[in-house]
C-alpha cells in the first residue's frame, strides 16, 4: 500500500493520520497566531493591514508545514469545519498536487480516535 493520509485541519491546527506498509502514524501541526505586544502607552499600535500580512505570512508557513508533510502521499483526504481545508486545496493546486486529493468533507471538531477512525474506513473499506 502506498501512503494514504487523512487530515483534519482549521486556521489553528491539523492532525495528519497516514497509512502505508511501514504502518500508521499520527502528526500534529500547530499553529499559534501571535497577539500584538504592547510595550507602552506610546508604542505605535499595528495598523489592521500589518495584523492581516502578519496572519497571511503566518498561515502560508503552517500551510508549507503541513504540505512537506503529505507532499508524498498518494492518496489525500481532506476534512475540517472551516475555510482552512479550502485554502490547502488552493496550494496543493499550485504545488500540482491536487491529483491525490480523493476528498474534501465539511466536519466538526473530532477526537484523535475519531479522526484516525474515519481515515481507516475510508482507505482501509
Amino acid at each position: 500500500m502506498k501512503r494514504k493520509v487523512g487530515l483534519w485541519i482549521d486556521h489553528k491546527k491539523a492532525v495528519i493520520f497516514s497509512l502505508s506498509d511501514e504502518g500508521a502514524e499520527i502528526k500534529r501541526i500547530s499553529t499559534e497566531l501571535e497577539k500584538p505586544v504592547r510595550f507602552s502607552s506610546v508604542a505605535k499600535e499595528e495598523s489592521v493591514e500589518d495584523q492581516r500580512d502578519r496572519r497571511f505570512c503566518h498561515l502560508n508557513n503552517y500551510y508549507d508545514e503541513v504540505i512537506l508533510y503529505i507532499r508524498n502521499a498518494e492518496s489525500i483526504l481532506i476534512f475540517g469545519p472551516g475555510e482552512a481545508k479550502r485554502e490547502l486545496k488552493e496550494r496543493l493546486e499550485n504545488e500540482k498536487l491536487h491529483g491525490n486529493i480523493v476528498g474534501i468533507e465539511t466536519v466538526d471538531a473530532m477526537t484523535d480516535n475519531q479522526i484516525v477512525a474515519k481515515v481507516r474506513q475510508r482507505f482501509l473499506s
